[in-house]
């Protein structure tokens, strides 16, 4: 990366995309901004804040370059930031004309792609052919809501590059963000997809009306089972006890702002998986994180009883009651 100030493009336009416009405003002249919507571009710029997520945030939109063309951001871009659901990733990049090997990609996507079941990280290296080296992930502990109020936050930085990692902490970097770097990237980015499932789970426990004590359990067990994972998928030294991992699931299963526990929640009273959808009107990535996890762990077997009880629980519809009845002989 030149020492020139980058030009940064996101892709997405929900509540985590524009919480990471904010971040990156505070220290860039000005950013590229795709939605897919042009009437909300239109609403954007006469409210000057986005018309349907974070509503507290003002923005300069003398600052943004609006489009809703993917391939114009790219093509005016040195670093694309994915801030879009998981499950609509490809549909973003559909149209795409211009090549995105010679750019700087960042994934901010705590989902993996469907039908492929790849973190976007890997998507991205072996769809887009864009060098390892030139892939970033961004992870928390993060929640969009607080760094909209600037309550101090810290963000995880993750690149094969530890140099490439340290120069990009310094975009997201301000008097409410502090950033950590590392060089585990598949593993940063799986447990992102993990602590979700996890913090479903957490909210399906939480509806049914399990207490504190169980809950402390659940988790325990949560930080054990993502590790067995991350460790069999991608085998190095890591510190599973770190903000990256074990700080991103506490806040995603504990915050009143963590939209999964809020689905999960909503699944142990009762709610069905399309009535809790439409509730909420926001994507909740745990719901398809089940599956791909489920599916992906055909392949590596590993011991996984909670991502199991959340996949049986939203897609074979076994009882919520009964399912987590039968996980809590599973848990020490």
């Amino acid at each position: 990366m030149e020492e020139k100030q980058p030009k940064i493009g996101i892709v997405g336009s929900g509540s985590w995309a524009t919480a990471v416009a904010k971040m990156i405003l505070q220290n860039v002249d000005s950013i590229n901004w795709h939605f897919r919507n042009p009437e909300n571009i239109s609403k954007f710029k006469r409210l000057q804040r986005n018309p349907n997520y974070l509503q507290s945030v003002k923005f300069d939109i003398n600052r943004i370059n609006f489009t809703n063309d993917i391939s114009e951001l790219v093509e005016n871009s040195d670093v694309i930031i994915f801030a879009c659901p998981s499950a609509f990733l490809k549909f973003f990049l559909l149209g795409l004309k211009v090549p995105l090997k010679n750019k700087f990609a960042i994934s901010a996507i705590k989902g993996l792609v469907p039908d492929e079941n790849q973190i976007v990280g890997t998507y991205l290296s072996e769809t887009y052919q864009i060098p390892l080296e030139q892939i970033l992930v961004l992870s928390g502990p993060c929640h969009a809501e607080e760094v909209a109020l600037e309550r101090l936050s810290y963000l995880t930085i993750a690149c094969q590059d530890m140099k490439t990692a340290r120069q990009f902490s310094n975009i997201f970097q301000s008097s409410f963000i502090k950033a950590v770097i590392t060089d585990d990237i598949y593993g940063t980015e799986y447990a992102a997809v993990l602590k979700n499932i996890m913090a479903v789970a957490s909210g399906i426990c939480h509806g049914l009306g399990y207490g504190d004590n169980f809950q402390a359990v659940l988790i325990s067990n949560a930080i054990q089972e993502i590790k067995r994972f991350v460790d069999t998928v991608h085998p190095i030294i890591r510190d599973i006890k770190s903000s990256a991992y074990l700080g991103d699931l506490l806040v995603t299963c504990y915050s009143q702002f963590s939209r999964n526990r809020t689905f999960g929640t909503m699944i142990g009273k009762g709610y069905s998986v399309k009535s809790t959808q439409l509730e909420m009107m926001q994507i909740a990535e745990g719901y398809y994180a089940a599956k791909s996890i489920k599916e992906r762990n055909e392949k590596y077997k590993v011991n996984m009883p909670i991502t199991d009880a959340v996949y049986n629980i939203l897609y074979e519809r076994i009882s919520p009651t009964i399912e987590i009845k039968l996980l809590t002989e599973l848990l020490r």
